[in-house]
């Protein structure tokens, strides 16, 4: 895994970053942390940690997290992967082996057998079961679960996609793109741990509602 970058993003996450690092500090891969200027509280929860790369975000948003640690990859691979330990890394060589001809690999809690959670709750369930129904239906996209950013790509085609959402709509955002794009992928199943910190950061209804706006705007620029 020494092509590889790890992408966390880490918004308010003192108590979980540091647990996650310890567990994924004998990874042979360069850890890129990428949390906002002004969230002191976490950044001196690591701040005795060595081998990891800071990037402080000039944009908010989990999806200009995302957007910004990609642009400074310099790895041939990266992988998105969350800071609050839900994202199991004993996937990650299995990910990165699956990458070798295709461009992304989706890690999915609904890929049988193997996936699953323990974070979901029936409301996040649902709404990803629908989601994901009609990104399938609407784009051929062929994909178990449409909401999970556990992703590991190539580099180059994860700048390709030239991704622009600066919130939770960049879920969508990327496989859409990359069926646009005709990029190569497949979903690989990937078990939920139950988050260290306990907390989501997503509004069911608010994020929802944007996610839905996200793929009707794809679905009508497809038609034109």
């Amino acid at each position: 895994m020494k092509d590889l970058t790890l992408i966390i993003p880490a918004k308010k996450e003192a108590e979980s970053l540091p647990i996650f690092l310890e567990e994924i500090r004998n990874y042979e891969c360069k850890k890129l942390i990428v949390l906002q200027k002004e969230d002191f509280e976490t950044k001196k929860s690591i701040e005795k940690i060595r081998n990891i790369q800071i990037h402080e975000q000039k944009n908010n948003g989990y999806g200009n997290a995302l957007i910004e640690g990609i642009n400074n990859v310099k790895t041939k691979y990266c992988c998105i992967i969350n800071a609050d330990g839900s994202m199991d890394p004993k996937y990650l060589k299995e990910m990165q082996n699956g990458i070798t001809k295709i461009d992304l690999v989706f890690g999915s809690r609904y890929q049988k057998p193997g996936g699953g959670s323990e974070d979901d709750d029936l409301v996040t369930s649902i709404g990803n079961f629908f989601f994901t129904f009609i990104g399938n239906v609407l784009f051929n996209l062929k994909i178990t679960d449409i909401l999970y950013t556990f992703i590991l790509g190539k580099t180059s085609s994860f700048k390709n996609l030239n991704l622009q959402n600066s919130d939770f709509r960049i879920c969508v955002e990327i496989p859409i793109k990359a069926k646009f794009k005709n990029m190569k992928y497949l979903c690989l199943p990937s078990y939920e741990r139950e988050r260290i910190g306990g907390k989501k950061k997503v509004n069911a209804l608010k994020d929802g509602l944007l996610i839905l706006t996200e793929i009707v705007k794809y679905f009508f620029r497809l038609k034109r």
